[in-house]
């Protein structure tokens, strides 16, 4: 079983307080395509949604959606509990999360806010989306790179994505880390050990305006880079800067993942 697996399954023993060995349930998380997942979710199914970092878990059920699942909380008590996961208010703020179907585990990544038509009686103002691997949003054909980095995350798959990673990939999930605040992307592709909550408490929102692309044959064989990047933080009590430098990356090895120097990135946006 993976530690990904393990970790959920003990955590929702303790949620529960059930008395159930590891031995006596078998499954995986899987990270299936959404072309799979539509199938298997059709409209109308009624599921379960984990979330990976709290280990809180409510009811949906999927009412529409051909890019990705356009699902609402099944009753008031399910709004609640969503609720409570985005620490009581509405967030645009991209979630990993388990879906739960029959003897299925599904990685996953959900948005908390209300928007759109509603159908059921559940205090929830509208509908929210979650998003499964190749799925997408309204407005592109690609996948959103916050959903899938959560997705990555609830299937115990980022670590293999950050290793195999272009400089350029790492560096927009790095930022989108901040954008969503969540500490685990963050972290994963972080030469230093950081402790990232009181960073992130100062941080109402981050973009990156530039990030000009080097010729592909100046990486090859290169384990130290500093790649010029402009960057939009909106700092809390302080407003809007800008940041135009260098993030500083290296790797052990040619064959090895790239890690940036999170002490000196912090340090050049006086951050920390």
């Amino acid at each position: 079983m993976k530690k990904a697996a393990v970790f959920i399954f003990f955590m929702l023993i303790l949620l529960n307080g059930q008395a159930v060995s590891a031995a006596e349930i078998s499954y995986k998380i899987e990270m299936l395509p959404w072309k799979d997942v539509n199938h298997i979710l059709p409209k109308y199914t009624k599921f379960i949604v984990l979330d990976v970092d709290t280990g809180k878990k409510f009811k949906v059920q999927r009412r529409a959606g051909s890019h990705h699942a356009d699902v609402q909380p099944l009753t008031s008590k399910d709004t609640k509990i969503m609720k409570k996961i985005y620490g009581g208010k509405w967030s645009w703020k991209r979630r990993a999360i388990i879906v739960i179907h029959k003897d299925q585990w599904i990685g996953a990544s959900m948005h908390g806010m209300p928007h759109g038509a509603g159908a059921l009686k559940n205090n929830f103002p509208g509908h929210f989306c979650i998003h499964f691997y190749g799925s997408t949003t309204h407005r592109t054909n690609s996948m959103d790179l916050s959903h899938m980095l959560m997705i990555l995350k609830a299937s115990g798959k980022l670590d293999d994505y950050f290793e195999k990673a272009n400089p350029y990939e790492i560096i927009n999930a790095y930022i989108a880390g901040f954008i969503q605040q969540d500490s685990k992307i963050i972290s994963t592709p972080s030469l230093q050990k950081i402790k990232w909550k009181p960073v992130l408490m100062k941080i109402d929102a981050v973009r990156i305006s530039r990030l000009p692309m080097l010729p592909p044959e100046d990486l090859s064989e290169q384990i130290s880079l500093d790649i010029p990047i402009e960057i939009d933080w909106y700092i809390k009590n302080r407003g809007r800067q800008t940041f135009n430098g260098q993030i500083h990356m290296v790797r052990f090895s040619p064959i090895e993942g790239w890690k940036i120097d999170s002490k000196q990135f912090l340090k050049d946006n006086y951050l920390q």
